[in-house]
């Protein structure tokens, strides 16, 4: 089995290279070697390599910036996604494709569950929703939406927070927003059983969209407290002490970019289908801390 994977540098594309190597030849591409701004090029390379399987975990990331930046946001978010899927369809093969709490506006009470109507707030969730909509025209398609990744490779929330944590002894985080961090270790080991599945099983009938996040929420603020008190724990130097972190409301913290505040993913769907169990984010958290250097 051949399978075309995406954004082979990002934090999902790097953890899913090798988890997925067992299943298969993985053809890992970057911007290098598959710039998906050239729509024609990344025709002609599927035409070539005609691949079993395409994975797409490349985004345009920055929400920020994304505000400024609309027409590349789109470009990568949209466009690209549009010509995996017309290619994947052309060869009748799956399409696995990442996306974001953020296609989702943060007002509904409950933990999002996958039916629910998107409505972003900002450039980014914006063109994420827009890619799952192109996405979704090719039948054999499956989307994980996931929240608040983290992981040892590529800058994350938790790796930056250490940095900081380091450099400073104050600091103020979000305490109103809510959602579940997600460890790229548990994003690879989903996709690993589900891709499996799809190679072994030729009648696959689960295809659609689901919701892929650790068990257990939190807010920025309690994230944070409980990153540097196991990071203490495990030796890291840090200079703030977590109980003196200033808990401070997304008004007094200005961005270009809206965030939901409430980013929970239901996950009953994925764990229901694939008989899946899913770690606490916590017990993620130390298992990064147990193999990050300081």
């Amino acid at each position: 089995m051949k399978i075309l994977l995406t954004g082979k540098d990002g934090q999902v594309g790097f953890a899913l290279q090798k988890k997925l190597s067992t299943l298969g030849e993985v053809i890992a591409t970057d911007r290098k070697t598959l710039d998906l701004l050239n729509l024609k090029f990344v025709k002609h390379f599927i035409d070539r390599l005609r691949p079993d399987m395409i994975i797409n975990t490349a985004a345009y990331t920055a929400v920020d910036k994304a505000q400024s930046e609309a027409t590349l946001a789109h470009q990568m978010n949209v466009l690209a996604p549009k010509v995996l899927a017309e290619k994947a369809s052309e060869l009748n093969i799956p399409l696995v494709h990442f996306s974001t709490n953020y296609v989702f506006d943060g007002l509904k009470k409950e933990a999002y569950v996958e039916d629910d109507p998107a409505h972003p707030l900002s450039v980014y969730g914006e063109t994420k929703a827009h890619g799952e909509v192109e996405v979704k025209q090719h039948s054999k398609h499956i989307i994980f939406r996931t929240s608040w990744v983290f992981g040892i490779h590529h800058q994350n929330f938790l790796k930056t927070l250490l940095r900081l944590a380091s450099e400073r002894d104050q600091l103020s985080m979000v305490s109103d927003q809510w959602g579940h961090p997600t460890s790229t270790s548990t994003l690879s080991e989903v996709t690993f059983k589900i891709v499996d599945a799809l190679f072994k099983n030729a009648n696959f009938k689960d295809y659609g969209t689901y919701h892929v996040a650790n068990e257990g929420e939190t807010n920025w603020h309690d994230y944070a407290l409980f990153i540097l008190r196991e990071a203490k724990a495990f030796g890291f130097p840090i200079k703030v002490e977590p109980h003196s972190i200033k808990p401070i409301l997304t008004s007094d913290y200005p961005a270009e970019a809206s965030r939901p505040l409430n980013s929970r993913l239901n996950t009953e769907k994925l764990k229901k289908t694939f008989m899946l169990e899913l770690p606490h984010w916590q017990a993620e958290v130390k298992k990064v801390l147990s193999v990050l250097p300081y």
